[in-house]
C-alpha cells in the first residue's frame, strides 16, 4: 500500500521498543513533514549518537568521552559501586539525584538456559575495580527475576572474603497493588525484606 521507501522507514521505526505499526506510521509521516533543516538535524543526531556513544572504559556506562562524567567527578562517594545491567538504569538513578556513589554496568544477566555464563557478562572488570579502587560496598540493582537472582548470588560469591559489604535494593509490594495479582518472587522478597513499623 505504501511506496517501498516509506514502507522501509515504517518498518525501521517498528524496530524501536514499544512502537507498533500505527505509531511507526505516524513517525514516518512526521519525518516526511520535516523541513530541510529539521530533517538534517535529525540525521546528524542519529549519526552522531551511532558514531560517538560508547561504554566508559571504567564503568561501562554510555558516554561520548573516554571516561564518563560520573567516573571523572571528584564529588562522588568513591567507596560505593551500584551494579546495574543496563546504562538506562544509571540514567534513571541519576535523574533521582539521591545516589552519590559510583556505578558499574555489567553486560546482561547470567542465564544458563540462554547459554549466558558469568564470563559472558564482564564480571572480571567489576572484580578488578573492587580490588583496585578501595570499594567498601557493592549495591546490586539487578532485575528481580530468576536471572537477576542468579547473577546477584554469583557476584556475592566472588566478592566473599574481600571485606566488602554486598547489599541489594529492597523490593516488595508496590503501593496500591492488589495482593492476589503479585507474583510469588515479589511476595517472597517482600517478606524477606520486611521492616519494623516505626
Amino acid at each position: 500500500m505504501y511506496p517501498d521507501n516509506l514502507k522501509n522507514l515504517i518498518e525501521s521505526f517498528e524496530n524501536f521498543p514499544g512502537i507498533g505499526e500505527k505509531t511507526a506510521e505516524r513517525m514516518a509521516f512526521s519525518v516526511l513533514s520535516f523541513d530541510e533543516d529539521k530533517f538534517k538535524i535529525l540525521q546528524e543526531n542519529l549519526e552522531d549518537v551511532k558514531n560517538n556513544i560508547h561504554p566508559c572504559k571504567i564503568c561501562n556506562t554510555l558516554t561520548d568521552k573516554d571516561k564518563c562524567t560520573i567516573c571523572e567527578s571528584d564529588l562522588r562517594e568513591k567507596g560505593t559501586i551500584l551494579v546495574v545491567e543496563d546504562s538506562k538504569i544509571v540514567f534513571l538513578f541519576e535523574k533521582l539525584g539521591t545516589y552519590k556513589g559510583l556505578y558499574h554496568v555489567i553486560n546482561g544477566l547470567i542465564s544458563p538456559l540462554d547459554d549466558i555464563n558469568p564470563e559472558d557478562i564482564g564480571l572480571d572488570k567489576l572484580l578488578d575495580r573492587v580490588k583496585n579502587e578501595n570499594i567498601k560496598e557493592v549495591i546490586l540493582a539487578l532485575k528481580p527475576s530468576v536471572e537477576g537472582e542468579i547473577t546477584s548470588l554469583y557476584i556475592k560469591k566472588i566478592l566473599e572474603g574481600m571485606n566488602i559489604v554486598v547489599t541489594r535494593l529492597a523490593s516488595g509490594v508496590p503501593i496500591g497493588a492488589d495482593m492476589e495479582y503479585i507474583d510469588t518472587l515479589t511476595l517472597e522478597r517482600a517478606l524477606e525484606d520486611r521492616k519494623e513499623l516505626s
